[in-house]
């Protein structure tokens, strides 16, 4: 049984180095394709709650989707439940990748957060 979820892009490689480091400290983890399999609104919902973050963060604001889309200019017009439909629609718009036990949500990878998120001593 995983005690970790993450929501990854298995080419990206920041995704590979959490995943790596996490494995690591001994986390049995549920990788969910990012790309392929999106959170859906209502685990984003979720997801971001337990995060604590604002939603913002959750975009991948340096993605080609996120440049295609011209969302820089467009996000702040959208409510909310636009944004995480958006983000539930195309996968690659989500910062990752996106860890969670079901009570706390790291988005990105910095080892010093993981260390402080998900060390296992």
């Amino acid at each position: 049984m995983s005690d970790l979820k993450v929501y990854q892009y298995p080419k990206c490689s920041t995704c590979r180095s959490a995943v790596k480091w996490l494995k690591e400290q001994g986390h049995e983890l549920e990788l969910q394709h990012i790309a392929e399999q999106p959170p859906t609104v209502e685990e984003l919902r979720v997801l971001l709650k337990n995060s604590g973050l604002p939603l913002k963060k959750f975009f991948n604001t340096s993605g080609e989707v996120y440049k295609e889309l011209n969302l820089k200019d467009k996000l702040t017009g959208l409510s909310e439940d636009e944004q995480l439909e958006l983000l539930s629609s195309h996968g690659m718009l989500i910062k990752r990748p996106v860890v969670t036990d079901g009570k706390k949500v790291t988005v990105g990878y910095k080892e010093e957060q993981y260390a402080e998120a998900w060390s296992n001593t």
